[in-house]
Formats: structure tokens, C-alpha cells, sequence
């Protein structure tokens, strides 16, 4: 277990350990974080928004600051995010950049917020995941990775950057503890999945504890809050234009030792990653373990943001190299193997079997008994999306909300395919939106294949929690992606929807049902991703040039150098 950190109110902390170069040089840095660098925005093409095919580690160009691009989305031509905190209307009450008067639950939503904010040593560092006082906390009152990320583009957006930078730094600090579950020693590069302040009123000091697996459930390592931490380090620094925080030592080296873990040489066939169920937002057993969209497509985000935020210098040389072979490989396998559209579920369902050459035309051995019948009613004439996982002789043919959205944002999907996920959206509205935005995954599992694949959970029965629930928090994700895609009229129905109930049923962690209409069995109250999700959708619908920080532009550049290859059989 990792030792914790003593700090009594004064601010002196008290170790059991040596105290580590980052904490020593925090209050040194703070003078020089307090003001974000001038932004240079210059209408050329910013640093990540350039092709990474361009990039040459032999000659290594000045490292650029944040510059905005000259092609954004198809709507909107400034959409790079600029620092523009929102006007304030009153206290801890933004207002809309562009003079909207905001919806009334706004305010409330940004009250609530305020309340879950956690302080140590007298500073914010992040954001609890509920405070829900009718329900046991079990670990709803610690700060969850993944579940701040809504909450830190909310204070970013309203030009709050103090927490997010601390968030970040005290999360860099516990990735150099050691992580032990059992006689295990993980990785030097896990990221948390959580942490828990706790105050000794008695002895007058605070600690910091983390888990990075060994409490959770299943006893499973977070594969994704290293990738949200990445996305969020970029977020920070397009918002702010400061490039003095990801570009410490520190962070430099954090940043590498996440993506060793992945880009480690092992036994894979396949660039994508192999992981266990639970290892992200869905962290209980849902059939998810192998290759799941979720992580692909935060993998894939996580490497661009990576060559953005890395310094591009001889220490760096080894890594970055390898982010862009990886890149070429994952999206190609990504674009072939996991899209789904008409054309491509009847090629599969003509498939022959037990193929052996290299003109293998199903690569996976795909059953196409194994097809669901669902997918046949639930697939429109125009649309598609990427299903959920992909692995020898299994296709996974779930949607999954976040995969896809992310896919979107980072463009591991194509325009064209990023349209046809949209379509689909429409399409299929009434299941993925129903009267509340926004279902996790669908289908649910029903009967049989409930038992057999969840192991009988109660929590994860049909149409709840991460079974088919629906999830408010996702309507940031879905915003995000209707407006890069040009299509913010679907944002802006289904945040009407959220507004409608989000407030009179006090921000409720997920809802139940096919249709999203009934306040989830188990779901806490006042749960602070559930509010933060709709201020940023809100936000960025009233000013779109926010998407900047989140999105990712197609590297036009980017062609696979390899043709669909048929070696790739299984």
C-alpha cells in the first residue's frame, strides 16, 4: 500500500518517505503558472493539427505554442479553442461568451459543482464523484480520474485553470508511488483510478490516498486514466495557451512512462490493446474484456495529444517514432475492422468460414450465425458506427457511446465515417436517446446472456446502470461531437431533454429503462459528472470555439502505408 502523505494546516508536510523533485519545485513553478503564456493566434496550423506523417525527429522544428488552424469544423471556422473564460453574470454564475442569458438550472448546476470541489494543502485538486448525504459514500466521496475530466473542461471553459493544473500535478505525483496489488508490482506508468483526501482533525493533518486497483472492484488497474490524463494535459494547454506545465521534466516523463505500457513489443498481432473487463468507465464485468472501442479510440487520442505535448528533442526521439508507427497501424485497423455500416453487415453475413491463405476474406473467422438478430432491424439504410470490440472469431456488435463519440472528436474516424455515426444518432434516436441522453451501450443483455456474461450482477440487470442505462454525463461527449460534425441542432435537442428532468431530479448518477424514464435503482444523487457533462455541453453550444480543447482535426496526411492485408487472418 502506498504510504501516505502528512500535511498539517500550516502547509509543512511531514513524510515517511523522501519528499520527491516535483512537490520541492511546485511552489517554485507557481509564480510562473499563476499567468498563462501570451497565445499566438496566428492563423496557421497548430502543432498537433499538423500531419504526424510531416513530422521528422532528425530535424527537430522550434517547438510552436498553440496556434490556431486555418480548417476546423464544417461550420464553424474558429472552432480552436482560444482562452475565452465566459463573462460572469454573478457570483460563481457564468454567462455565455456570445450574451445568451443562461438556462435557469445553470446556476444551480454550477453551485452543485462548486460544492463537490476537494482541497489539500488549501488548494482545489479536484472534484468528488457525488454528494449524495441519503446514500453510503463507499468510494463515491474520492476524486475518480475519468470522472473529473467533464468537471475540469467546465472550470477550463469558465477560465478557471487552477484546479485542473492542480489536479494534474497531484495525479502525477501518486503515478511515482509504488503500486502493489497483492505480491504484484504494476506498472511505473498506472495512473490512479482515484484518490481520497482525508482530514485528522486530532493530529491536524491531510493525507492522500490512492487506488490504483486494489480497492476497485474485480481488483482491475484503469487502463484509461492515463489516456484521460494525456487528453486533459492537452486540453489544459490549448485552453490556456501555457506550455510550462507539459514541458516540466516531470510531466515530460509521465507522459512516456503511460505510453511504454502500451507500446511495449510483446506476442500482439494486433495493434490495438488487449484488456480485461472493468478497466475503464463500464468497471464491472460486461463482456467487454479483449479489444474494446473505448479504450481503442482513447488510445488513439491519447497518442496524438502525446506528439502535441512531448517535446520533440532526443530524449523524445524512441518515443515519438513510435506513437506514429502505432498511429498508421491503429487506424487503419480501426477504419477496416470495427466499422460497421449496410454494406459491410451483409458482407458479413455472406461470410465463408475456416479461410486459410492470404486471400482470406473473413480475417477473423467471424461465425455469421453469430450475428444478432438486433443488428439487422437496428442498422439504417445511411449510417454506421464502430462496434465494440473485435477479436478472433468474436465481433462485439454493441454500441457503445463513448468509443464512438471519441472516435469522432480524436478522428480516428473518417469525415465520412463521423457522418454516418450522426446519421445513425438520428437514425436510431428514440433507442440511443429515448427521453433522456444518453445510453451507455446498446442493446442490453437480457435472460441467458445477462447471467452467462455478467455473472448474474444485480447492479447490471437489463436497461440499467452499465446494462443499457443511460447516462446524463455523456451528453458532453455527444455535444462535442454533433457540433464538430456540423450538426448542432442534435446537441441542442438533446440537451432540451436533459434540462427538462437533470434538475428537478437532482443530477441522478443514470437512469433506467429503454426509454432513459426512470431515476436509476442505485444511482447516487447530485452526482458531479452528471452536472459537469451538461455545463460543458451547454458551454460549448453557446460557443463552439471551446471544442478547440477537445477535438482533434484529420491529419489529412495520414494514409495507411500498408494495403488491407490479408496476412492479418486469425
Amino acid at each position: 500500500m502506498p504510504s501516505p502523505v502528512d500535511v498539517s494546516q500550516n502547509g509543512n508536510a511531514r513524510h515517511a518517505e523522501a519528499a520527491p523533485s516535483l512537490f520541492e519545485i511546485e511552489e517554485d513553478l507557481a509564480r510562473l503558472l499563476e499567468r498563462p503564456r501570451q497565445v499566438n493566434i496566428e492563423r496557421k496550423r497548430s502543432f498537433d493539427e499538423r500531419s504526424f506523417s510531416e513530422m521528422s525527429m532528425t530535424h527537430s522544428p522550434p517547438r510552436q505554442v498553440y496556434k490556431n488552424s486555418e480548417n476546423s469544423s464544417r461550420v464553424f471556422d474558429n472552432m480552436v479553442g482560444v482562452y475565452s473564460p465566459g463573462r460572469w453574470s454573478g457570483i460563481h454564475t457564468p454567462r455565455s461568451t456570445f450574451g445568451y442569458e443562461p438556462h435557469p438550472i445553470v446556476g444551480e448546476a454550477w453551485e452543485a459543482l462548486r460544492r463537490s470541489i476537494v482541497n489539500f494543502r488549501d488548494q482545489p485538486v479536484g472534484t468528488i464523484a457525488a454528494i449524495d448525504n441519503s446514500a453510503e459514500e463507499l468510494n463515491y466521496d474520492q476524486v475518480f480520474v475519468r470522472d473529473f475530466v467533464p468537471s475540469s473542461l467546465a472550470f477550463l471553459m469558465n477560465g478557471e485553470p487552477d484546479i485542473v493544473k492542480n489536479f494534474l500535478l497531484k495525479t502525477l505525483r501518486l503515478q511515482s508511488r509504488e503500486k502493489k496489488i497483492d505480491q504484484f508490482k504494476l506498472g511505473d506508468g498506472v495512473m490512479p483510478a482515484s484518490f481520497k483526501v482525508s482530514h485528522d482533525p486530532v493530529r491536524n493533518y491531510e493525507t492522500i490516498t490512492a487506488d490504483f486497483g486494489e480497492s476497485a472492484i474485480g481488483r482491475v488497474a484503469p487502463v484509461d486514466s492515463g489516456f484521460w490524463w494525456i487528453i486533459l494535459l492537452r486540453a489544459y494547454t490549448k485552453s490556456t495557451g501555457d506550455t510550462s506545465l507539459a514541458e516540466m521534466p516531470e510531466c515530460q516523463r509521465g507522459i512516456r512512462l503511460i505510453l511504454e505500457l502500451c507500446l511495449s513489443e510483446g506476442f500482439d498481432t494486433f495493434p490495438t490493446l488487449l484488456c480485461a473487463d472493468g478497466c475503464s468507465m463500464i468497471d464491472r464485468r460486461m463482456g467487454v474484456y479483449g479489444y474494446p472501442i473505448e479504450i481503442q479510440a482513447l488510445f488513439f487520442m491519447a497518442l496524438r495529444c502525446a506528439l502535441f505535448l512531448l517535446k520533440h528533442d532526443e530524449e523524445n526521439r524512441e518515443c515519438c517514432d513510435a506513437i506514429i508507427k502505432r498511429l498508421h497501424a491503429l487506424s487503419f485497423h480501426m477504419r477496416s475492422y470495427y466499422w460497421l455500416d449496410i454494406k459491410q453487415l451483409n458482407d458479413i453475413y455472406r461470410y465463408k468460414t475456416e479461410e486459410y491463405s492470404h486471400t482470406a476474406v473473413n480475417k477473423f473467422n467471424v461465425m455469421p450465425d453469430s450475428l444478432p438478430e438486433w443488428v439487422f432491424d437496428f442498422m439504417p439504410t445511411r449510417g454506421g458506427y464502430f462496434i465494440g470490440n473485435v477479436s478472433p472469431a468474436h465481433m462485439d456488435f454493441r454500441w457503445f457511446c463513448l468509443g464512438n463519440c471519441i472516435s469522432i472528436l480524436s478522428s480516428l474516424a473518417t469525415p465520412e465515417q463521423a457522418s454516418a455515426i450522426m446519421d445513425l444518432v438520428e437514425s436510431r434516436w428514440q433507442e440511443l436517446v429515448g427521453e433522456m441522453p444518453l445510453k451507455i451501450c446498446y442493446p442490453a443483455m437480457e435472460g441467458h446472456e445477462w447471467r452467462i456474461v455478467t455473472g448474474c450482477d444485480p447492479k447490471n440487470t437489463s436497461w440499467s446502470y452499465h446494462n443499457g442505462g443511460t447516462w446524463p454525463v455523456l451528453l458532453w461527449l455527444l455535444t462535442a461531437a454533433a457540433i464538430k460534425t456540423g450538426r448542432p441542432q442534435i446537441a441542442r435537442r438533446a440537451i432540451e431533454l436533459a434540462e427538462s428532468r437533470l434538475l428537478k431530479d437532482s443530477w441522478p448518477e443514470y437512469y433506467d429503462g429503454k426509454l432513459g424514464r426512470f431515476i436509476g435503482k442505485q444511482a447516487r444523487k447530485f452526482q458531479t459528472w452528471s452536472i459537469a457533462g451538461y455545463l460543458v455541453a451547454r458551454m460549448m453550444l453557446e460557443d463552439p470555439s471551446h471544442l478547440g480543447m477537445i477535438s482533434l482535426e484529420e491529419d489529412k496526411q495520414m494514409k495507411p502505408t500498408m494495403k488491407r492485408s490479408a496476412s492479418w487472418t486469425c
